[in-house]
């Protein structure tokens, strides 16, 4: 299972950036009105889950997986 460092790289950024994605929704969706949305926790828990799907990439990406 030998990866070109670009295409893994690409495919695990992708994954990141929707996980950032959806952990923004939903932490803003916890707000009852968009004033009362506390911006440092949504991008604080953003960039954590970002962080850490990227980590989870190195264990593997099955859209990588070529037979």
């Amino acid at each position: 299972m030998k990866y070109d460092f670009k295409e893994w790289i690409k495919a695990a950024g992708v994954r990141a950036l929707k996980t950032v994605a959806q952990t923004a929704v939903a932490t803003i969706g916890t707000s009852a009105v968009i004033s009362e949305v506390n911006w440092i926790a949504v991008a604080s828990a953003s960039l954590l889950a970002g962080i850490l799907s990227l980590l989870t990439s190195v264990a593997g990406l099955p859209e990588l997986d070529k037979e």
